[in-house]
């Protein structure tokens, strides 16, 4: 009985762990915590979050993004205006500055995939390339999370 206990204990720990997402390096910069939410079979917009860090002496950009399970990828940002949430396109890339990092996030900066070719399933991964300024392409895997993941902030 207590070795049940001790094994139920131990599989609700590791539940409650999150699984540490793949982590990319390019040059000075390193991308983290690149995921996704699932979406529902009609659904045909996603977003994309992670966060970039940039370890080196000089500001980089995120000037653009794809994807192959997506028509198009955009860089995008949540805002607040009289009360209504509005979401726009970015322009001209996102910094990542010397010595400091990128978040994307919900409420925020973030990738919204636009024109999806099928759903985004929990449990898979999304390849999305990231072109930066400086630094160049690197391909990332967004890790498809639950609808409720992240908690919208």
């Amino acid at each position: 009985m207590k070795a049940g206990y001790l094994a139920a204990a131990t599989a609700a720990l590791l539940a409650a762990v999150p699984i540490a997402a793949q982590d990319y390096r390019l040059g000075t910069l390193t991308v983290t915590h690149a995921w996704t939410r699932q979406t529902a079979p009609s659904q045909s917009v996603g977003g994309g979050f992670l966060t970039v860090a940039n370890g080196g002496k000089a500001a980089d950009r995120l000037v653009a993004a794809s994807s192959p399970v997506s028509a198009r990828v955009e860089l995008h940002t949540m805002s607040m205006e009289g009360g209504v949430m509005r979401m726009r396109q970015v322009t001209g890339g996102l910094d990542v500055p010397a010595g400091g990092k990128l978040e994307l996030k919900p409420g925020g900066y973030h990738l919204m995939l636009i024109g999806l070719k099928k759903p985004l399933v929990r449990g898979t991964a999304v390849p999305v390339t990231l072109q930066f300024q400086r630094a160049g392409k690197v391909t990332v895997q967004l890790k498809v999370e639950s609808i409720s993941y992240g908690g919208g902030k």
